[in-house]
């Protein structure tokens, strides 16, 4: 029996990674897979939801100023990794696989300790500090991105939902088609900001939106549950507040303007589909970074946040709509920039950290 740990979470950009790791270690004879997660994080729901057993460890954020949290800091990250340590005990576990998130940074600390080989992956261009803590002693250290500051690192590419991997965008066009209300005869934009859309993109093309359909294309726009859109109701042009079926809206995109969050740029990379990143300008600039690597291959064009408008729509967007020999050689370079087989390849890392631990 091989036991695994998979710690992570806060945001699905850790978890999702994280469950497709999971389902993958899980298909495996005589293996127990369990995930370290907080109470608080989105891991607390979506980890059982997936049948796997949730350990839980007190959340102990590092500190970012001098304050009375910071003089806490220490006593919660030792509660924290003695809990992790614990886990590793009782639960005889083999080896430790860091997402990132506040579960990851003790999970470093007490593999460490307990001398258990521990693995960290990095979805985004810009690492979080826990993995950047964790990379220096970690047995294997994956990145979803090329150029991302890790020692150590590997391009390993990002684990993906098996419905994205095993997406046939061909196959399902006329299924997708349906599903929207369009033709798949012709081209479809997609846009979308997340699940509670995007202000700007929505602003961009509710003034946009006719030009789109002028230039001869379809556009199936996801506002996001927060928008204040009104749907004109015109031929080849659907709205909708959330997509449950993004698989679909994929297989129908023959080009997407989007934020560029890891797991976006991951999944439209693979795809295959040629995209205008418009990155989330608020953080760490994590997002522009993401893109990086699909605007160097010539897969995507990246626009800036504060000055996407209608106008930006069509002067940049547009003239690309008419281009058909650019948007197919923009979609030959997003299938040599992304990767299916993310998921495979972390599981590769883990099985290497384990020979040459010798567990």
């Amino acid at each position: 029996m091989t036991t695994y740990l998979l710690a992570g979470g806060g945001t699905a950009g850790h978890v999702n990674p994280l469950l497709a790791v999971a389902d993958l270690l899980g298909q495996r004879d005589h293996a127990e897979v369990l995930v370290l997660g907080t109470k608080e994080g989105l891991e607390a729901r979506l980890v059982p939801e997936r049948g796997y057993e949730l350990l839980i460890v007190d959340k102990a954020p590092f500190p970012r100023r001098p304050n009375r949290a910071a003089a806490a800091f220490p006593v919660r990250f030792r509660r924290a990794v003695n809990q992790v340590r614990a886990h590793i005990r009782d639960n005889s576990v083999d080896v430790v696989v860091g997402f990132g998130g506040y579960a990851a940074a003790p999970a470093y600390v007490a593999a460490r300790r307990e001398k258990v080989p521990f693995v960290v992956h990095e979805a985004n261009a810009k690492p979080g500090l826990a993995n950047v803590l964790g990379a220096r002693r970690a047995a294997g250290v994956g990145v979803a991105f090329e150029g991302t500051p890790l020692k150590r690192s590997e391009v390993v590419g990002m684990p993906l939902r098996r419905e994205i991997v095993e997406l046939d965008r061909a196959a399902s066009r006329g299924e997708a088609a349906e599903a929207f209300g369009l033709d798949p005869d012709k081209p479809v934009l997609l846009v979308f900001g997340g699940s509670l859309g995007a202000l700007r993109l929505n602003r961009a093309f509710g003034d946009a939106w006719s030009d789109v359909l002028a230039a001869g294309w379809q556009l199936l726009h996801a506002t996001g549950d927060r928008s204040d859109l009104t749907d004109p109701g015109a031929p080849g042009y659907v709205q909708r507040r959330y997509i449950d079926r993004m698989d679909l809206a994929f297989a129908l995109a023959d080009l997407i303007v989007s934020r560029s969050g890891s797991a976006t740029v991951s999944e439209v990379s693979a795809l295959g589909i040629p995209a205008v990143y418009v990155p989330y300008s608020v953080g760490n600039g994590e997002q522009r970074l993401n893109a990086a690597s699909a605007v160097a291959a010539g897969a995507a064009l990246l626009l800036d946040d504060e000055t996407f408008d209608g106008d930006a729509v069509r002067a940049n967007i547009i003239p690309l709509l008419a281009d058909a020999g650019r948007i197919a050689a923009m979609a030959d370079a997003a299938q040599q920039v992304g990767t299916r087989t993310g998921t495979e390849n972390v599981a590769a890392l883990i099985d290497r950290a384990l020979g040459t631990s010798g567990r």
